[in-house]
């Protein structure tokens, strides 16, 4: 977790430090206080009173500066760090590091930090395939500090390769996981998300709002407290979550045979997807012509995959998500009762800042002891995480 935590974001020369500025932005965010140290060819894209303006703290860019060695200095820099980032970082800053040189104030910091240190390259792909870049970012790993893989794709250069950095995002997210409590290491967990589609003809199809963020958030808070995660997930736009294998599919038989195949290897299964509960009885061949003034579709009931899953669970924690309009604790319970789970999560879609495709959720956990628990309305991060203290819980209750 980032909140109240000192990071020192270390910034060195290349044409993705613009993405470090938004990597800030969700450090901020997140409620960490930032400090940032830029090399002097980091200066050369972007300059210090952008930083200076995210961050409202004072950049540190030289290493013999009177204010700043009064005020901070390098090794007051190290030793108040939680965590430090440095991105980008370059095969020079890297090349540095791994052999123990530190001659401006970005290296010297990192070398005197005994914080967790998150390194994260962005050079051209020759570069990076370099044998010699090569056995330098070996060295860091073989020290202990960890480092994330580049992206694959076209680069500033002109190359298609790998050597670019990662999107802010998933940098964050291993910013937050090198932080997070591992409370749920040795657990596999299963996770849906988002709506499914099921085709009337090749390119209409039925389906719901769900956007798929609430389950994305729990897949990547599972992950960043040391969980083993799948995600079966419908249509989305949402980025894969960081440390999380992706199962992509459309309609809800195509989420039932995801899910059976990976059930019965997992321990944790929360589903919060959107399931469309019918599908049209017969699919068009091809586009449906608009003849006459009306048209009926005959529906057809599709699996219910949580029940199916409350009739063939062992050991496993099961727990469901309730989206209603009415009757929210009635409705909840009886499907908590009526599917054999351990916990539902209940959700009045018609309240303000709750529900599909926005930010925030709130929700009330039901369990199957009787026990309801109300939470106020918050980021579904946020939600993800208090709902995810439940299932470790109740993850270490049936392991004992």
């Amino acid at each position: 977790m980032l909140e109240n935590k000192t990071v020192i974001l270390g910034v060195s020369g290349g044409i993705a430090v613009y993405k470090a500025v938004e990597l800030l932005r969700l450090l901020t965010k997140a409620g960490a206080t930032v400090h940032v140290v830029m090399s002097k060819n980091a200066q050369e894209f972007v300059t210090p009173l952008t930083f200076q303006t995210l961050s409202g703290n004072p950049v540190h860019t030289e290493l013999f500066n009177l204010y700043q060695e009064q005020e901070i200095g390098h090794i007051s820099l190290a030793d108040r760090a939680d965590l430090f980032i440095l991105a980008p970082a370059t095969a020079n800053l890297i090349g540095k590091i791994a052999n123990g040189l530190a001659d401006d104030l970005l290296s010297t910091s990192v070398m005197a930090t005994k914080a967790p240190v998150l390194v994260v390259p962005a050079m051209n792909s020759n570069m990076y395939e370099n044998p010699l870049y090569q056995q330098n970012e070996k060295k860091l790993a073989e020290a202990g500090y960890q480092v994330m893989e580049p992206a694959t794709g076209e680069l500033a250069c002109g190359w298609l390769g790998k050597g670019k950095l990662p999107e802010p995002e998933l940098i964050f997210a291993a910013a937050d996981a090198m932080l997070t409590a591992k409370d749920l290491s040795g657990c596999r967990v299963l996770v849906t998300a988002g709506p499914t589609r099921e085709e009337l003809d090749p390119i209409r199809y039925l389906t719901n709002y769900s956007s798929g963020k609430m389950g994305y958030a729990v897949a990547a808070a599972a992950a960043a407290r040391g969980a083993s995660v799948t995600l079966v997930s419908g249509p989305t736009s949402l980025q894969t979550p960081y440390g999380v294998e992706v199962v992509p599919v459309r309609s809800a038989e195509q989420m039932r045979a995801a899910v059976l195949e990976c059930f019965a290897e997992s321990d944790v299964v929360i589903k919060a997807a959107a399931v469309a509960d019918y599908r049209p009885a017969r699919r068009g061949e091809n586009k449906i012509k608009k003849t006459a003034d009306e048209m009926t579709i005959e529906l057809e009931k599709n699996p219910d995959i949580l029940s199916e899953l409350g009739t063939r669970k062992q050991e496993q924690v099961l727990v469901g998500f309730a989206a209603e309009t009415e009757s929210l604790l009635v409705h909840a319970t009886e499907k908590l009762q009526k599917k054999g789970l351990d916990m539902i999560v209940a959700n009045d879609v018609t309240a303000e800042g709750a529900g599909f495709d926005v930010d925030t959720n709130l929700v009330r956990f039901l369990f199957a002891d009787g026990k309801v628990e109300e939470l106020d309305l918050m980021r579904k991060e946020q939600v993800a995480n208090r709902l995810l203290d439940q299932v470790a819980e109740l993850w270490q209750a049936k392991r004992q």
